[in-house]
């Protein structure tokens, strides 16, 4: 199973700055690769992405088909703008936007109804770890964010402890196999094909701890925040998951 390598840009870069970056990424047949431009970018990304393996994302998207929703993109419309993959529940949004798993679990069933590859994220914070809660508040996460009879098709789980995102604190080693053993376990009762279903890491991925995090128990890949802004990191990091 190929490991996948994606990159969140968040809100980053201008017009000539995502030409630049995605003029420069050089995509490994042995891995898969998406980026997650934001949505300004989205069309130009497409249009420099044909003919690349490399696959185009978005970092979030609305539940309603369309209406009244001021500033809010719809999965139809990414579609529209050619992607194929859309980051649900980062912490980012679970924490600054105030999204609930109820509003995740929403925004998956409309980005999978248009085709999309979700990939729904789940993390605890400082304190909820130093509770001793992250499974808890793991396993509450999984069961309230993914919709029935999602499978490893079309259903990627991003663990990302939300105090190492961009704090350049990684966990250790023993606490993302932990995590990830965890997860798996739980999506048994959650999902089709569990077996198959990717878990990724995120949370302070860069060029130089990419291949030891890559080479960890049921890791399917990397969501890569600040390091996918970089070309010569975010290949390094593509090249670690082509060697997997």
């Amino acid at each position: 199973m190929k490991q996948l390598i994606a990159g969140n840009w968040k809100m980053n870069l201008n017009a000539a700055q995502t030409v630049d970056l995605i003029e420069h990424l050089k995509a490994e047949d042995a891995a898969d690769v998406v980026i997650c431009p934001p949505f300004p970018y989205l069309s130009l990304a497409r249009h420099l992405l044909v003919g690349s393996p490399i696959q185009l994302g978005a970092q979030d998207c609305q539940a309603a088909a369309s209406g009244a929703y001021t500033g809010d993109v719809s999965a139809a419309m990414l579609v529209d703008m050619g992607c194929t993959y859309v980051i649900l529940g980062h912490s980012e949004r679970r924490q600054g936007h105030k999204e609930t798993s109820e509003l995740v679990l929403a925004k998956a069933v409309a980005a999978v109804g248009q085709g999309l590859n979700v990939i729904i994220c789940i993390g605890e914070t400082d304190e909820e770890n130093k509770a001793g809660a992250t499974e808890k508040v793991l396993l509450g996460q999984l069961k309230e964010s993914i919709p029935q009879g999602l499978s490893a098709r079309n259903l990627v789980i991003a663990y990302e402890p939300v105090w190492a995102i961009g704090t350049g604190r990684t966990a250790s080693n023993e606490e993302i196999v932990a995590a990830h053993a965890f997860i798996r376990a739980q999506l048994k009762g959650l999902c089709e094909d569990p077996e198959h279903v990717k878990i990724l890491y995120g949370g302070s991925v860069n060029a130089k701890n990419a291949a030891e995090i890559l080479g960890l128990a049921n890791m399917g890949g990397v969501l890569v925040g600040g390091a996918s802004l970089k070309a010569d990191d975010f290949n390094t990091i593509i090249r670690a998951g082509a060697c997997e």
